[in-house]
Formats: C-alpha cells, sequence, structure tokens
C-alpha cells in the first residue's frame, strides 16, 4: 500500500514535465509583415533570420489550453491560450509556465506581450518593436527603427542601435546602451534608469521619475534638447568637455551642481537654481527636481 502511494505521488509531481507539449510550427510572413506575440508566463525568445517566415519552437506548458496562430503573410497573431482562473482573475491558475522560442524576419514589426514571461529578443533590425511586460524582465539587443518597452516590475536590459526609443517602468530597473542619434525618453516611478549613448550624438532626450535615480551619459547634436525632473530621486546627466549647450536647472529642496556655475538661493525661503552658457549654447538642457539632487558633469 505504500508503495503503491509513493509511486501515485511520483506521477503527480512527474505530471507537467509529462504532460508539456512539443512546438514546432512554421507560418509564412513577409520581410516587412507585423507578428504578434503573446504568451502568460514562462518565455518569449526571439531570434531573427532572413527567410520570409516564422518558426515557433518550444513547450505549450501543462494546463494551457493551446497554441493560435492566426492571420496571413503580412500579418500574423501567435497565442498561449491559458484557462480561465478558478475564482476569477484572483483565482489559482493551475497551468506550467509555456517556453515560445522563434525564429522571425530580420526587419518584421513586433509586438510582444507577456505577464510573468521572460522576454529576450536577440538580432531584430525591426522596423518596430514594441514590448509590454509586467514582472517578466526584457532583454534586448537589436537594430529597431523604434522602439517602445513598457514594464510594471521587470527590469530592462537593452542594447540598442535606434533612433526612436521609449522606455517606461515602475519599479524596474533600467539599463539602455547602444548607438542611439535620435529621440530618447525614459520614464520611471521607483525604478532606477541608466543610459549610456555610445558613438553618436543625442538629438533629444526626456527623463522623469518620481523616487529612481536617473544617470545618462551621451553626447548632444547641434541643437539638441535634454529634458530631466524628479520628485525625489537623484537625477545626473554627464557630457563630454566640448559641448555646447545652455542649461537651466531647479531644485525646491535638493542640491544642484554643474561645473563654472553659480548656483542662485534665495535670501528666505528654500530653493536653488542656476543658468550658464558652455561654449555657444547650441543644445538646450533644461533640469528640474523637487528634493532629489541634480548634478552636471563634464568630462
Amino acid at each position: 500500500m505504500i508503495r503503491t502511494a509513493l509511486f501515485s505521488l511520483a506521477l503527480v509531481a512527474a505530471w507537467p514535465a509529462l504532460a508539456a507539449t512539443p512546438i514546432d510550427e512554421t507560418r509564412p510572413l513577409d520581410a516587412d509583415g507585423r507578428l504578434q506575440v503573446d504568451n502568460l508566463k514562462g518565455l518569449i525568445e526571439v531570434r531573427a533570420w532572413d527567410r520570409p517566415e516564422v518558426r515557433i519552437q518550444g513547450q505549450l506548458g501543462a494546463g494551457a489550453e493551446r497554441l493560435s496562430i492566426d492571420g496571413d503573410r503580412r500579418s500574423l497573431q501567435v497565442r498561449v491560450k491559458y484557462p480561465n482562473r478558478v475564482g476569477g482573475w484572483g483565482g489559482r491558475d493551475r497551468s506550467e509556465p509555456t517556453e515560445l522560442r522563434l525564429m522571425v524576419p530580420l526587419q518584421a514589426a513586433l509586438d510582444i506581450d507577456g505577464v510573468a514571461a521572460r522576454i529576450d529578443v536577440r538580432g531584430v533590425a525591426s522596423r518596430e518593436l514594441s514590448i509590454d511586460s509586467v514582472s517578466g524582465d526584457v532583454t534586448v539587443v537589436g537594430a529597431p527603427r523604434k522602439a517602445g518597452i513598457e514594464t510594471v516590475s521587470g527590469d530592462q536590459q537593452l542594447t540598442l542601435n535606434s533612433p526612436d526609443v521609449a522606455l517606461d517602468t515602475v519599479s524596474g530597473d533600467i539599463r539602455l546602451a547602444g548607438r542611439m542619434d535620435g529621440e530618447v525618453d525614459v520614464e520611471t516611478v521607483s525604478g532606477d534608469a541608466r543610459v549610456d549613448v555610445l558613438e553618436s550624438r543625442l538629438r533629444e532626450f526626456s527623463g522623469a521619475t518620481v523616487s529612481g535615480d536617473v544617470q545618462v551619459s551621451t553626447a548632444l547634436a547641434t541643437g539638441a534638447e535634454v529634458r530631466m525632473e524628479s520628485v525625489s530621486g537623484d537625477l545626473e546627466l554627464r557630457l563630454p568637455r566640448d559641448t555646447s549647450a545652455r542649461v537651466s536647472a531647479e531644485s525646491f529642496s535638493g542640491s544642484i551642481d554643474a561645473p563654472g556655475a553659480n548656483v542662485e538661493r534665495p535670501r528666505h525661503g528654500p530653493g536653488s537654481s542656476l543658468r550658464h552658457r558652455y561654449g555657444s549654447g547650441d543644445a538646450s538642457i533644461e533640469i528640474e527636481t523637487f528634493s532629489g539632487d541634480a548634478t552636471l558633469r563634464m568630462e
């Protein structure tokens, strides 16, 4: 009796692995087509190739209903269907995570959604890359012409060679590096963000945070515009020594600092501000904080 019971328990423990369903599907997709991928939990891995088709491999988690593939060669949708939760949205979900591994056309537009799924995209040169995640981490290495990435608590680790980047997070951290000569927009609530622009000059940067810290290292194009604001998080902007820019900075109770600039403080009451010009003042830099510190460094 004991042996039978132990054997039954072993079968129950092994059920998810035994019940996982292999995935191996191929569908046509034009080189400039659009692919949508939706997986609630597990993994979404995307790699690029030079074929006008999408190959989908991986494992459908035990308890997932099915893999849905709809659309045509211009627009394709790949979705993992999960059963309704017992007791509604807050109920228990007994299904196991699903792993999706996709090969996609190099320049296809990508729209990827996950909740607790880790998202890993590499080698793509999409005309448009859009990623939405809740708690899963996001990793991207590629050269999309336009990238928009949003997370709630998941971290973003990004290496992008892109002219248009927009990043948004609540409590996850952002690490962005790459050659970016256009517009970069970063917003965070409590997560920290670090941006390193390599071998290029930004035309426009916008950074906003509540309590997270934001650090940016970049060179600026002629006529560039930089705007950074914070409630209690610290802001740091690092620029080359030969930068030509007009700088305006203000803080209610935080400290502000810029090389060679005179910080003005009212005789009565809090607050500080500075105005300074470097070189001929080609670019415009505006920095504002409530209680966070703001620092400009020339390196």
